[in-house]
């Protein structure tokens, strides 16, 4: 009888224990919270995350529409019920009553986005490795507590029966010379290590030329966060030729000498990188006598600046960033990421394309990884030609506009010849 309680306590340990391994314990969102990530992230960035398809709601109420109405909660539920009724159609009417409404509100007033702090690639790695060695040994502690608590039950059934007990390590062998003299057991255990051989050897394979997520050390620890964002340079003020030919092309020096002639940085960090640009012309930037005379730029000696390629394409596929910038109409950021919001270049992730507002403004989502031929298979299939505001093909559109073939079907590269082989390939 003792022996049998000993046995019920062991199996409600073990099931215990079961339960833990697949039961993820979580925090009970706000109901605010849950409408929000259901109802309105479809369109709208969490608070302060800027616009995605619709508008930031951080200080909604601080609108325009609302910021002068006696009621402003009252007119931004009929709003959100009724959009329609203050002239917006893009909006669809939410079933949402006050309350929730209110909740949602409560939930963007409260809300604090989670501090982030950048991970270079090499401790992104780091990480990755270090949490998939703490899943394996986690596995392993798990399997053996479940093979002592199993022959442990085991040994007390026997004990019932009054048949000699097992230590693990005899239960362990005789199982597995069990297991392997059953001819069956072997070829479907040998089956499966195959099957799981063959998918290790398909993802390498497949990973040939994968760069996502490199981004080397340059010379210069140039910033495009401080150019592009901070001083909302353009793009193409420092890559002038993507506009007119093939290559965006790394800027020459002199280009950045058009501001750090006299922009010469805040701090001694900023002017020792800026420094390296009047280096390349062989000029001291401390030596306040020396002064960058465009008239003498051809006596200076100059020393180019050995940037580090970042993207980089096999010799067999042809792309032109003309093509793709002045005639298709695409951002840099719809490829390149949000450039704005990072420091040094590089290669942009497929899963930080798809969250990218431009490409999901116009229902561009990636399947591929980047710089793959999948990749750009994916945009072909789905970018919407412009059809109204290229003159150069005016003639050509008209005639697919009009051309029984692609009545009422949204038109795309890949309709088009976009997916001929020699469009890309040599």
């Amino acid at each position: 009888m003792i022996l049998l309680k000993k046995l019920k306590v062991r199996l409600l340990f073990l099931t215990v224990l079961s339960s833990l391994c697949f039961i993820s314990i979580s925090q009970d969102a706000s109901e605010g919270e849950q409408i929000f990530q259901t109802t309105c992230i479809a369109c709208h960035n969490l608070p302060g995350g800027g616009k995605l398809v619709g508008p930031d709601l951080k200080d909604v109420l601080t609108h325009d529409r609302f910021v002068n109405e006696e009621d402003q909660v009252g007119t931004l539920i009929k709003y959100v019920q009724n959009p329609s009724d203050f002239g917006v159609t893009l909006m669809p009417s939410q079933l949402l009553d006050a309350d929730e409404i209110k909740s949602v509100l409560e939930f963007i007033n409260t809300y604090v986005p989670e501090e982030t702090e950048e991970l270079t690639t090499e401790e992104v790695e780091t990480e990755q490795v270090m949490s998939s060695n703490s899943m394996l040994i986690i596995a392993i502690v798990i399997l053996f507590i479940l093979i002592f608590a199993l022959t442990s039950i085991k040994n007390t059934l026997k004990k019932t029966q009054d048949q000699p007990t097992e230590t693990v390590s005899e239960s362990i062998i005789k199982f597995c010379k069990a297991y392997w003299a059953n001819y069956k057991a072997v070829l479907i255990t040998s089956f499966i290590v195959f099957i799981i051989i063959l998918k290790f050897a398909f993802d390498t394979m497949m990973g040939v030329g994968l760069v996502e997520k490199y981004q080397p050390e340059q010379p210069i620890e140039f910033s495009h966060k401080i150019h592009a964002g901070d001083n909302g340079i353009d793009c193409n003020y420092c890559h002038s030729s993507a506009r007119s030919s093939k290559t965006a092309a790394v800027p020459s020096a002199n280009v950045c000498m058009n501001c750090h002639t006299n922009i010469k940085g805040n701090t001694d960090d900023a002017k020792a990188e800026i420094g390296k640009i009047w280096k390349s012309f062989g000029l001291d930037i401390n030596d306040e006598e020396q002064i960058f005379d465009w008239d003498k730029i051809d006596t200076y000696e100059q020393n180019p600046i050995e940037w580090i390629r970042v993207h980089n394409l096999p010799d067999l596929t042809y792309f032109n960033h003309s093509q793709h910038v002045t005639v298709g109409g695409l951002e840099c950021q719809q490829c390149h990421g949000d450039m704005e919001e990072k420091t040094l270049g590089q290669v942009a992730t497929m899963e930080e394309l798809n969250s990218q507002k431009f490409n999901v403004a116009g229902e561009i989502k990636f399947k591929h990884p980047t710089l793959t031929m999948g990749w750009c298979i994916d945009c072909h299939r789905q970018k919407e030609i412009d059809m109204g505001s290229n003159e150069y093909y005016t003639e050509m559109h008209e005639k697919l506009k009009s051309h029984p073939k692609y009545k009422n079907k949204k038109i795309t590269p890949a309709l088009i010849g976009g997916m001929e082989c020699g469009k890309c390939h040599y």
